[in-house]
């Protein structure tokens, strides 16, 4: 069924559209003249004039920034889909709101668009194997693999996460080639056990005391 109309807003792109954040061979940034006090010293990160905008430092900066990592799913018809995400953001407490984007280009994308309702799991340091085959191009995600259950509103619930919710979509933002979707928490469970799944660099790591 589809999902009734939500509202879309004009907006500047969020950072955290790529999914996969891709390492930048970009020129190193141009030097700035010292001054007599910090001459031969080597420069802080925070120093010069840095670089310019550009996806590749988007994507450099973003490398750094270490991420939890969640998997989205929907039901598009009788199929179920859902992908990797790390732009999982808490927005509001009161009501409970989050947000996460995603590409139009990205299979999962239709599903994503049309239904009213969303899962979002939090994945622990055990699930990278889940987390790399939710981001996967042409993966059956939810082959024999994947342990899963429909759950409210018959949103997929997958199995053995730290932390689940399924969410009614109140807005899909514009942003470039993506769409910001921000969803009202309905019903979850904050009780699995383990620690959380990270991404950073390039790769899912686990979280270092």
């Amino acid at each position: 069924m589809t999902a009734p109309t939500v509202p879309t807003v004009q907006t500047a792109p969020s950072p955290r559209t790529a999914r996969s954040p891709r390492s930048a061979g970009s020129p190193s940034s141009p030097s700035s003249p010292s001054s007599p006090s910090s001459a031969g010293s080597p420069a802080s990160p925070g120093s010069g004039d840095g670089r310019p905008g550009s996806p590749d430092l988007l994507r450099s900066v973003f490398r750094q920034h270490a991420a939890g990592v969640a998997v989205i799913t929907a039901q598009d018809g009788a199929r179920p889909v859902g992908f990797t995400a790390t732009s999982l953001n808490s927005v509001s407490a009161d009501p409970p709101l989050l947000s996460f984007t995603i590409g139009t280009g990205a299979s999962s994308w239709p599903g994503v668009r049309d239904s009213e309702y969303l899962g979002v799991h939090i994945l622990g340091e055990h699930q990278r194997e889940l987390a790399g085959l939710f981001a996967r191009s042409g993966a059956d995600r939810f082959g024999g693999a994947t342990g899963w259950n429909p759950g409210p509103h018959g949103v997929p619930v997958l199995d053995g996460v730290l932390a689940w919710l399924v969410c009614r979509v109140v807005a899909r933002v514009p942003a470039g080639e993506h769409r910001v979707i921000i969803a009202e928490a309905v019903a979850g469970d904050p009780a699995g056990e383990g620690r959380p799944l990270l991404y950073h660099q390039g790769r899912f790591n686990a979280l270092r005391d």
